[in-house]
């Protein structure tokens, strides 16, 4: 060792050893190779099932991603001739298909018609009050406590949306994903008017006929008078994280020291923090749902964003006695303000930047908190590109009254009931077996090309892998998986039977494809998880792209521990990889999903699917750099186009030349089916010839 430090004391020999260190530093756990998957795996149960082991020379791969893009570009302009190209444009009231109502099952008992039609005089179709809720069927009741309906702003109960039945007769079916899978029907149609009326589209009047004053209305009020109001419903003791806690099944090492930097970051003061007390729920209450919706300091909100916060507290809250809160998850962009200090600072930071509606909803958090709740972060994994989840760990640590969170994001819509959406993904979830379910996963659901969910697709995924799918957590040499064990040792040896009615831990809206070879910018976006026994980069890992998701209170504390150990991913990843590598129930729910182009089936697969077992990750997948255009003319993805006209023309606002009050005295009014479209900017009246569309190539 003497010897050692003299040679390094050397001032020509140093620099060189330094280097030589490095250079072997990097040949074992940071070279391409490793990184991109082609070393030798040393896990199980197929987590790290790898494309051929042999990648194109950087040169070469360039020419064949171009060469890919420009083939996808060749084959949508000519698309763009065909008949339906175009067609999810332009559907109204005035041409809608009927569906026979013994078709709608449980939505025909949920849709009534309406006594007073007095206010529908855009239209001569008949109006239907919709109650998707559970409230007054006889079988939810002999197993809950009693409902309590709760009070609106108006200062009586909300009333329930209206829609129309039928569906737009040139509307095509959708791309990716299934209303018969999910379990919701696309034979209700839904008009801005009767959708968003009574949240401020239209006057609306108190119990004394006087025009509601929105700034008077206190949301967050209402939200704690109806939780209060079904208080019996609910649990009376809520639970705090036992990851973190000693002797409670924590799955690392450095107990100690974790649950004193959650102590400490308990500590830290914040207003929004409040203790809720159930006097008389059973411990086994009813679960309770978050909906953070994200914003930040600086947003001007539009009309329509008042109308949807509006909606979003009305239909998920206040019409479920309390089954869900919502919180205006607000970004505090300024780390220099510190709005911890004290209540003053807190509060002018929401009065400033909140509608006065909305300040009692608000919760803050800066990257600031993040780094003192999570010291062994980077810098880099605590910016909000890569750490977008990390504050709502914190929230949930906070608030142990949720039994799960939705991380939603401000620029989308749902064009639809938001209770009867938000259900029926849970539902979802709930009955989907685990045998396979990373596989199916993986993959972007085309019912066109793969038959029916439940049947055809799942026997064609199993074929595809003949057993070689991933069964129980993959065996992370820097993991513990807290995640139940597989019932048999093969998955050969389940008839689709584990996992059957447990809640998803996660539930995404997207493929949690392996970004492994994928190109995906953030693929190696991995912090810490790393040992001896394993290189870096090397951790088995999945990516589901727009991080709105659900997520339970299970998963949530366990990636908060991850975080006070120093292990991390890009925001995309983190949630998808720690539910895999903990062995917990993740599931990627096929929302419709449309398409401005009429591609067929094969195309959507060779496109999406592209992978070497029909999957959406590895080389030359669509979510690669350079190859997410292919997104643009669908109505979910950042980069999409579909979406924002689609709104438009729903709002009553003409874009590229469809919609607007001339347009709609000819057509009608945009009618549309369920469906979640993002992203959403600009909500607002356009001019003449405006277009939110772009011309090929897409790039």
């Amino acid at each position: 060792m003497l010897q050692f430090r003299r040679v390094l004391g050397r001032s020509k020999v140093a620099p060189a050893i330094v280097i030589l260190v490095l250079l072997t530093f990097w040949l074992l756990y940071g070279n391409e190779e490793t990184i991109y998957g082609l070393s030798g795996s040393t896990y199980s149960h197929g987590a790290h099932r790898r494309p051929p082991t042999t990648l194109p020379e950087p040169e070469t791969k360039e020419k064949l991603l171009r060469e890919k893009q420009n083939q996808f570009n060749q084959e949508a302009k000519a698309l763009e001739a065909a008949p339906g190209a175009g067609s999810i444009y332009g559907g109204t009231l005035s041409n809608l298909v009927y569906q026979d109502p013994g078709k709608l099952g449980s939505y025909a008992s949920s849709t009534r018609p309406e006594a007073s039609v007095n206010f529908i005089t855009f239209t001569t179709q008949k109006p239907y009050v919709f109650n998707p809720y559970p409230y007054e069927n006889d079988e939810w009741t002999s197993q809950h406590a009693q409902f309590v309906p709760c009070d609106g702003p108006a200062g009586r109960q909300p009333e329930d949306i209206r829609v129309f039945r039928g569906r737009p007769s040139n509307l095509p079916g959708p791309g990716f994903g299934s209303y018969d899978a999910l379990g919701v029907t696309d034979g209700l149609c839904f008009e801005r008017e009767a959708r968003l009326g009574q949240y401020g589209f239209a006057p609306v009047t108190n119990e004394e006929g006087e025009q509601i004053d929105w700034e008077s209305v206190s949301w967050g009020e209402l939200q704690h008078q109806c939780r209060e109001r079904n208080k019996a419903r609910f649990r009376a003791k809520n639970p705090l994280n036992g990851y973190t806690l000693l002797g409670n099944g924590d799955p690392h090492e450095e107990t100690v020291s974790d649950h004193a930097r959650l102590e400490l970051a308990a500590s830290q003061p914040d207003i929004h923090k409040r203790d809720v007390h159930y006097q008389d729920a059973s411990e086994n209450g009813e679960a309770r749902t978050a909906l953070l919706l994200r914003s930040y300091t600086g947003k001007v909100y539009s009309d329509n964003d008042k109308q949807i916060i509006r909606s979003l507290i009305t239909e998920l809250s206040l019409r479920t006695g309390g089954e869900y809160e919502v919180f205006l998850f607000l970004h505090v962009k300024d780390d220099n303000t510190d709005i911890w200090a004290s209540e003053e600072a807190y509060r002018h930071v929401v009065e400033t930047q909140i509608p006065k509606e909305f300040w009692n909803i608000t919760a803050l958090w800066n990257t600031e908190k993040v780094k003192r709740t999570y010291p062994k972060l980077t810098p880099k994994a605590l910016l909000v590109h890569n750490g977008q989840l990390s504050p709502v760990q914190i929230f949930m640590q906070e608030h142990r009254e949720f039994d799960y969170v939705w991380n939603w994001e401000m620029d989308s819509r749902v064009i639809g009931h938001h209770y009867d959406i938000l259900t029926k993904l849970g539902e979802f979830g709930r009955k989907q077996p685990r045998k396979g379910l990373w596989e199916r996963n993986e993959r972007f659901y085309i019912p066109s090309y793969h038959g029916d969910y439940d049947t055809e697709f799942r026997e064609t995924v199993e074929q595809i892998y003949a057993g070689d799918t991933i069964w129980g957590a993959p065996g992370v040499p820097v993991v513990r998986a807290v995640g139940p064990k597989p019932p048999v040792s093969k998955p050969e040896k389940d008839k689709y039977e584990w996992g059957v009615g447990e809640e998803a831990d996660l539930i995404t809206l997207s493929p949690m494809f392996n970004p492994v070879n994928s190109n995906w910018i953030l693929r190696n976006q991995v912090w810490g998880y790393r040992s001896r026994d394993m290189a870096w980069g090397d951790l088995p890992r999945r990516a589901s792209v727009i991080t709105q998701m659900r997520l339970s209170r299970k998963l949530v504390d366990i990636m908060h521990v991850e975080n006070l150990r120093g292990n991390h991913l890009a925001s995309e990843m983190v949630a998808p990889t720690v539910a895999l590598i903990h062995g917990l129930k993740a599931v990627y729910a096929p929302m419709p999903v449309f398409f401005d182009l009429p591609w067929e089936g094969a195309q959507l697969a060779k496109w999406f699917n592209g992978g070497p077992k029909g999957d959406s990750g590895s080389f030359g997948s669509a979510m690669g750099w350079g190859q997410e255009a292919r997104f643009q003319g669908s109505t979910w993805y950042f980069r999409a186009i579909p979406p924002q006209r689609l709104y438009n023309n729903w709002m009553g606002y003409e874009d590229t030349g469809i919609g607007g009050p001339k347009w709609e005295e000819e057509n009608g009014r945009t009618c549309l089916p369920a469906m979640i479209l993002h992203p959403i900017k600009e909500v607002k009246p356009t001019e003449a010839g405006y277009s939110s569309d772009s011309k090929l190539p897409y790039s």
